[in-house]
């Protein structure tokens, strides 16, 4: 038996956050350079944060020893928690989805900051975003599969598949929503660009948004809200 409320999972990073800005930040708080936006994108998840032929030999160098890294982090976790920010229109279309008693929402994210909920919700509240608010805010070590964490959210609150709306940035997002047989609409302004969705991993266009503001029209008409 299916409720007959409505299920919105978010991702953070890519998706409703700048995670770009503050990763380019924290780079140059370390005399390194993460490279454009553009060809940040492209690069294979190993290598986004190594940057390309230009950024890698400076970036490697500083990224080598383990309390090096752990200095980025920390710097990473700082930024998040006071200067990251929302895309535009986000923080609007969070507080509508918050206040409609038929939408259960709430975020399943990967992140790479110290106790990222915590960070996630200093980040929230800046934005005036009370994560309590939210009905869900679960956090993923960086390989694990989001399919499991959809389909358990779904079935909490019993909600009929075709009822449910996934918003992510990657491949790998769009993956697990239709895994669980949810609708996917994925933005191509985070962490992967549109070529790369829609040419190498065969993301349809159709869900595919190129702005903040356009996912969030899609989703907004998409809920008849």
């Amino acid at each position: 038996m299916f409720s007959n409320e409505k299920l919105v999972i978010l991702d953070a990073d890519g998706t409703i956050i700048d995670a770009f800005t503050a990763i380019a930040r924290t780079f140059c708080r370390h005399g390194m350079d993460i490279g454009d936006l553009e060809r940040f994108q492209k690069r294979h998840n190993l290598f986004k944060y190594l940057g390309g032929a230009k950024e890698f030999p400076l970036n490697l160098k500083q990224q080598l020893t383990t309390t090096k890294r752990s200095k980025l982090i920390g710097t990473l976790t700082e930024v998040y928690r006071e200067e990251a920010r929302l895309y535009p229109g986000m923080r609007e279309l969070i507080g509508r989805l918050i206040a409609d008693p038929g939408i259960r929402i709430g975020v399943i994210t990967r992140n790479i900051t110290r106790e990222p909920e915590a960070t996630l919700r200093r980040l929230f509240a800046r934005e005036g975003i009370a994560v309590g608010e939210f009905d869900f805010l679960l956090h993923l070590p960086l390989k694990e599969n989001k399919a499991g964490s959809f389909e358990w959210v779904r079935a909490k609150y019993k909600v009929n598949p075709a009822r449910c709306y996934v918003c992510g940035d990657e491949h790998k997002d769009y993956r697990a929503a239709v895994a669980t047989g949810m609708h996917p609409f994925i933005g191509s302004y985070g962490f992967e660009n549109h070529a790369r969705l829609a040419r190498k991993y065969e993301v349809p266009e159709a869900v595919i948004s190129d702005t903040p503001e356009a996912l969030g029209w899609r989703l907004s008409n998409a809920l008849g809200m």
